[in-house]
């Protein structure tokens, strides 16, 4: 296929609640979405990257330049595409996953479409709906979050994920386990905010029985996440520090994890995020899906991923009503706990026409 433009849209969307982290609250979220039109189709692909670099290097704005400056006229050049070349073509440019795993997506999701063919179905996906968790943000207090968690259970959440920060660990968990009682799925996510010193101190999570802890040191602490491995019982769980499968088989070799959380967008899209669940699977670690508060359009290639044998744990991949009034495709809706698989072509979904035109700030075209 040829690629005649692509199109960045930049859309502000707001949170139906403030989402906090270790790293910071979130209270709406400035995205950019990519739509690359082909000779044969168009499909879009949807950048992760945060407005400011605290989750990443990457953020919305520098995103949009190296897009607009290196990428999309690398691909440009090209006189033929599919989605396969897209990697090697823009490997000369170091850094930026998130950008490129936008532009990869919506030139795989035109190629499919133009082929009648689901992502799901692209990738190997072995179900039609996948089990669905949720990721519960810091609160301001202990009834706070007991009131959360039990509104997320009653909506049909199968697993809860509680963000952590030193300060706000222990007890939290402790307050959900005795309100919620051991059968729930539970586990925790901090996002880099503790070191190897803290050891003794995450030990206290052992308890719990936790499914996993999820990133608890920086995410170049390779080695120190080894070590806490043997120090706590709990299973670790790395995040951000999984850029690659190259990176992921150099993690399980050093058993700095026993289980895996896959974002499309952090390791350069969904291709690449395919080769990470082999590598997992090959070598028996669990790998689940993770979220960074995505669109529509974000959300149903994660679900498409997510349908993949390996991914044994439920992930990220919450309703849209968990962070918006209103989606920009039609919403994804709960059901006994799980998510339908799209169906149709590509990532199988569309932006409603009406709703994208009301919450765009800018376009910017670019021509091939």
């Amino acid at each position: 296929m040829k690629l005649v433009g692509v199109e960045l849209r930049r859309i502000a969307l707001p949170l139906v609640a403030p989402f906090r982290t270790s790293f910071g609250t979130q209270t709406d979220r400035d995205v950019l979405l990519v739509r690359a039109v082909t000779d044969d189709a168009e499909g879009w692909g949807e950048c992760v990257a945060m407005a400011d670099p605290a989750y990443s290097p990457e953020y919305v704005d520098a995103a949009a330049d190296v897009l607009t400056r290196f990428l999309v006229p690398a691909l440009a050049a090209a006189p033929e595409l599919d989605a396969q070349r897209v990697g090697p073509l823009l490997a000369r440019f170091k850094g930026h996953p998130m950008a490129k795993a936008a532009l990869e997506t919506a030139l795989l999701d035109a190629e499919l479409r133009a082929l009648g063919r689901p992502l799901a179905r692209e990738l190997g996906a072995v179900r039609d709906a996948v089990p669905a968790g949720v990721s519960v943000g810091i609160m301001d207090s202990i009834p706070q979050l007991l009131d959360a968690v039990a509104g997320y259970l009653d909506a049909g959440y199968l697993r809860i994920k509680l963000k952590i920060e030193p300060g706000w660990d222990v007890e939290p968990v402790r307050a959900v386990r005795e309100r919620f009682g051991d059968d729930v799925a539970l586990q925790v996510d901090a996002n880099t905010a503790y070191t190897l010193d803290d050891a003794r101190h995450l030990a206290l999570l052992d308890p719990f029985d936790l499914l996993l802890i999820e990133q608890p040191l920086d995410e170049d602490d390779v080695l120190g996440h080894a070590e806490l491995a043997r120090l706590v019982r709990t299973p670790v769980c790395l995040d951000e520090s999984i850029t690659s499968a190259r990176s992921a088989a150099a993690a399980i070799a050093l058993g700095a994890c026993r289980i895996v959380n896959i974002k499309p967008g952090r390791v350069g899209g969904y291709l690449e995020a395919r080769r990470i669940h082999d590598v997992c699977r090959a070598h028996g670690v669990a790998v689940w899906c993770g979220g960074m508060l995505e669109t529509g359009l974000g959300r149903a290639a994660n679900v498409a991923l997510a349908a993949l044998p390996g991914f044994t744990l439920p992930g990220d991949t919450s309703a849209s009503d968990r962070y918006y009034r209103t989606d920009v495709t039609e919403p994804f809706v709960l059901a006994d706990g799980h998510l339908a698989v799209p169906r149709g072509p590509g990532i199988g979904v569309v932006p409603v026409p009406e709703r994208l035109a009301e919450v765009t700030t800018s376009t910017t075209w670019l021509p091939c």
